[in-house]
């Protein structure tokens, strides 16, 4: 990579440009960026993950850019176009706009009016008229009068000299640089609904006439109106003001007032209307498209990342129940590492007799499975059947959480679901992933494409090759922060392990199925095609529980252990002594262990896993416990007080479950009582969160919620425990029963076009 790309990305970024080459270097080599951020801090300068994917996101628009330069000079090359003074232009360019602009003029055309004119042979007065010298127009024009050259007067001829000037304009570099520049700063987005598609399009009414600075726009905005026009709704449009535009274009190219500056004035006109701001606009929206995207995908990347991350429960004997009301309850009984014990069907909400039989069928499987939670599926029945069963004299007390069920059909017709349980039912499965969700989320949770998972916004609206790329990022960045079990995890969860991959992913499963297990971390290099540069990438982040070395179960790398060893040797004691006495690591001078390629950061970090090896970076897990009585949407009523847990953060809030079966919304506006410019300030996916509520429509299933200590002008109130909450009277539909009148409930238009659970 040439060193005026380190000074550039390093410039850019605020970085060293030591930093940045190295960071180039590693990822050139086949390094992956958790590898990177954790160890080989001495070369990056201790930078994380963050800044080294910014570091391989700027590389890789840089070659992209360098490879484009290439192609554009070969092509000039060929043509005969290519001067110093161009290649030298073309080398300078700082953006594929730029490069696009100079290339313009000398791209391979299609038949324009233009190129008509030429044939016509009209380039010699337009010539003369762009040179704007007091040639008179009519009188140059006569002579290129010529009924055989199909120029039969003086105004076709003026016409056809007008077309060549205007494509100049069009292709004058600097006037495009200009142009893009004040389409940027003033350009206006402009949404109109189409003819006839006012009821079908009532969803986007907030669009219908809508104009706002294009720079102004926030991305869920951009992506509903470029939605609403996919679909007929809406027609869109980007521009400045028109005079501004004619303006910049007169007072580069229209010189004098003479009668062949005037033909100049109406070429620019023309070249405005037909031609630049027809590819300005499309520029705009690519670039509007390309930032809508870019905010879209980090707000999903962060709610990805808060769910993989959510705390887990641990190794424990799990029941999971697939709710259902027709179809009964799909229930299982999971051993502490996952494996399935049993399954079968309750039927519950049918009738007494019916739910007294299944609630004695429930306790007697988690008795003779020695079940040590509950995990109830919280979509359809959801709530009825957690009542049920956390009403159940179990022998001991059992705790019954709600599990969020978002993707698990997704999961239970995969194709990794049909290799792992090929005999059993789509429901069954399901009922499994439920289970293991509370077990582990991240683990469970790898096997399902994110896009299903439902916490995104817009995801189906952004370029998938992006939103791949982010998420996987962010999968990778959690399972490698976390550490895999290299003897429990599946193939799907090694497949995010630095340095692995399906296949490797598939080979280790196979080794550990044919060999019961892993001894050591050594005994890795044993799987085939697991090479030395694969084993150095993935080691550190593979645990051994149990192991022959105890450094196996922690994020130590193997190239580390022979200093681990040496500190042992120098204290007199064993590594196995040496991870347990607090005492003795307070002895180690980390400054006699450093070099040879170890150094401060590493040695820190060595000593920080030793004091807990293998330590889980997720939060300890809690419980959540939904108000009793408030099952469905028609039990709410404006001013209660409810528990509840962020399922979405969007651009413009946050989405929140109540134990309704539909997510209410806190718009951005009523999740602070201070100003609140960006939702993940305040909120983050699985959040235990208080809430009240400020409106129900039943007729949309909306809920409109607030997280302010004191919204303005609703009643605080908490229904009671043993009774379901009374129904608006007439008098209250009025007033909130202190002589203040009721607030009136903001219009969200997106709450609309994200749904319930999967906020697409």
């Amino acid at each position: 990579m040439s060193n005026t790309h380190v000074e550039t990305i390093a410039a850019e970024l605020y970085l060293n440009e030591s930093q940045v080459s190295a960071v180039a270097d590693l990822l050139d080599d086949g390094a992956t960026i958790p590898f990177i951020a954790r160890y080989r801090k001495e070369a990056t300068g201790s930078l994380d993950e963050v800044a080294v994917t910014r570091i391989r996101d700027r590389l890789r628009q840089v070659r992209e850019l360098e490879s484009r330069k290439k192609a554009v000079l070969k092509s000039l090359q060929e043509h005969g176009h290519l001067t110093e003074e161009l290649e030298a232009q073309v080398l300078a360019a700082a953006s594929l706009a730029e490069l696009e602009d100079l290339y313009l003029p000398f791209r391979p055309k299609r038949r324009t009016r233009a190129s008509i004119a030429r044939e016509k042979g009209l380039e010699p007065l337009a010539e003369a008229i762009f040179a704007q010298s007091g040639t008179d127009p009519e009188t140059a024009a006569a002579a290129f009068v010529d009924p055989e050259q199909k120029v039969p007067t003086i105004q076709e001829a003026l016409a056809g000299a007008r077309d060549i000037i205007a494509e100049w304009i069009n292709e004058d570099a600097e006037a495009r640089s200009l142009m893009r520049r004040l389409f940027t700063e003033k350009g206006i987005l402009s949404s109109r609904v189409a003819a006839g598609k006012e009821t079908d399009g009532a969803k986007y009414r907030d669009y219908f006439d809508w104009s706002e600075p294009l720079k102004d726009a926030p991305s869920h905005r951009v992506l509903a109106m470029r939605r609403a026009e996919r679909e007929d709704i809406l027609t869109l449009s980007i521009a400045p003001p028109e005079d501004e535009a004619l303006n910049l274009l007169r007072s580069r190219f229209v010189k004098g007032g003479g009668a062949d500056a005037a033909q100049v004035a109406e070429a620019a006109a023309d070249s405005y209307r037909r031609l630049i701001s027809r590819s300005m606009e499309t520029e705009m929206r690519l670039s509007a498209k390309d930032r809508a995207d870019a905010e879209a995908i980090r707000i999903f990347a962060e709610n990805l990342r808060e769910l993989l991350l959510a705390p887990p429960l641990g190794p424990r004997r799990v029941m999971g129940i697939d709710p259902g009301f027709r179809t009964g309850c799909k229930l299982i009984c999971l051993d502490r590492q996952g494996k399935l014990l049993h399954y079968e069907t309750v039927f519950l909400h049918r009738s007494e007799r019916q739910d007294q039989e299944a609630a004695r069928r429930i306790a007697e499987l988690c008795s003779d499975y020695g079940i040590e939670a509950v995990a109830v599926g919280n979509g359809t029945a959801g709530r009825e059947t957690e009542a049920l069963v956390r009403g159940i004299a179990f022998s001991s007390p059992l705790p019954v959480m709600l599990v969020n069920e978002s993707g698990a059909s997704v999961y239970s017709a995969s194709e990794a679901a049909r290799e792992e349980f090929p005999e059993l039912d789509l429901t069954i499965r399901g009922a499994i992933s439920i289970g293991r969700r509370l077990m582990d989320p991240l683990a469970e949770l790898v096997k399902i494409d994110p896009k299903s998972i439902g916490v995104g916004q817009y995801q189906h609206d952004v370029d998938p090759t992006s939103l791949r790329e982010a998420l996987d990022d962010v999968v990778v960045s959690c399972v490698n922060a976390v550490g895999v079990d290299v003897n429990r995890a599946s193939a799907q969860l090694l497949t995010y392990v630095s340095g692995l991959g399906p296949q490797l992913a598939k080979n280790i499963v196979a080794y550990r199925d044919e060999h019961r297990s892993f001894p050591s971390r050594a005994t890795l290099r044993k799987v085939p095609r697991l090479g030395p540069k694969a084993f150095e990438q993935c080691a550190g982040f593979l645990r051994i529980r149990g192991g022959e070395n105890p450094l196996d179960a922690s994020a130590v790398h193997p190239e580390s252990y022979p200093v681990v060893q040496a500190m042992a040797d120098d204290l007199a004691c064993t590594v196995s002594e040496l991870m347990a006495d607090a005492d003795l690591r307070k002895k180690i001078d980390m400054n006699r262990y450093a070099g040879d390629g170890v150094g401060l950061p590493t040695l820190r970090d060595i000593l920080q896993e030793l004091s807990k090896p293998g330590r889980d970076p997720r939060q300890e897990f809690e419980t959540v416990s939904f108000a009793d009585g408030i099952d469905k949407l028609e039990d709410l009523q404006p001013g209660m007080r409810l528990a509840g847990v962020v399922t979405n953060v969007t651009a413009f809030g946050a989405f929140v479950d109540v134990g309704v079966h539909q997510d209410g919304l806190v718009h951005i506006s009523q999740l602070a009582d201070r100003f609140v410019r960006n939702p993940a300030e305040v909120v983050r996916v699985q959040q235990r969160v208080t809430v009240t509520v400020l409106d129900v429509d039943l007729e949309r299933r909306r809920i409109s919620l607030s997280m302010k200590k004191n919204p303005d002008q609703v009643e605080r109130r908490t229904p009671p425990a043993e009774s379901r909450p009374r129904k608006k009277s007439a008098d209250r539909k009025k007033n909130n029963g202190n002589g203040k009148k009721q607030r009136t409930p903001f219009h969200n238009p997106f709450a609309e076009l994200l749904g319930k659970k999967d906020n697409a």
